[in-house]
């Protein structure tokens, strides 16, 4: 009997916008852990799946190279991309220092529209944890907060380079299964920014980007450093 041709479980896709829906998809499938890390990304089954071409596939998997997810080996192809405890402790670094700089724009040029929308969005973080939302649904509105502050710092590069990294983050959380055990914290662990921000207090928001990202740092490093060794809860 013939083998059946190797399936992922992805659907057609119509031909607007393909290499972005392509991208999206395959980085829903790292980020949940459909594709493991290792895995090969096999442009002949996923352009098979989905109904299109090799080349809308090659192009996102060049997209997800750019935001970390994936690499490329000479004459082997893409393989979603093995992370280390040291690489996402170099990531959170990055984060600080880069949403630090867009929330002091944020106050040195009084955008209190961005505070606003930063505000509503811990309002909609405690609503996914009402609801009792799956994980991804809460680390997707988590890492939304984060994208509006530096999308409403008024400098684009501090959004572009937050996106190269938002899907890094997001799977790093999503392999490790939580940050804490109540979801309103995650809301929680927000507020100190927004406050500081409110006051136009520098120093205390500062304080408050690098704690809250700290803490995600230590929490997530920590965890890794316990799969590497083999060690970690299951």
């Amino acid at each position: 009997m013939a083998k059946s041709p190797q399936t992922s479980g992805f659907q057609p896709l119509d031909r607007e916008g393909l290499v972005q829906q392509v991208s999206t998809l395959l980085t829903k499938a790292i980020v949940t852990g459909q594709l493991a890390p290792g895995a090969r990304l096999s442009e002949s089954v996923v352009a098979r799946e989905l109904g299109v071409s090799r080349a809308p596939v090659r192009e996102a998997a060049r997209l997800l190279e750019n935001s970390g997810l994936v690499t490329y080996h000479a004459n082997r192809g893409f393989f979603v991309r093995e992370t280390s405890a040291e690489a996402l402790s170099n990531l959170y670094e990055l984060r600080i220092v880069i949403e630090t700089a867009a929330a002091m724009r944020v106050i040195r040029h009084g955008l209190s529209e961005t505070i606003d929308r930063l505000a509503a969005q811990i309002d909609a973080l405690h609503e996914v944890a009402q609801q009792g939302a799956d994980m991804l649904t809460q680390v997707e509105a988590d890492m939304e907060f984060h994208r509006l502050l530096c999308a409403g710092s008024g400098n684009p590069k501090f959004l572009h380079v937050f996106e190269q990294i938002a899907a890094e983050t997001e799977f790093s959380i999503m392999v490790i299964g939580r940050l804490y055990d109540d979801p309103h914290k995650i809301a929680e662990t927000h507020e100190p920014i927004v406050n500081a921000l409110r006051r136009g207090d520098e120093a205390g928001t500062r304080h408050a980007i690098g704690y809250h990202i700290g803490v995600a740092q230590d929490l997530v490093t920590e965890q890794f450093r316990r799969l590497e060794s083999g060690s970690a809860e299951p």
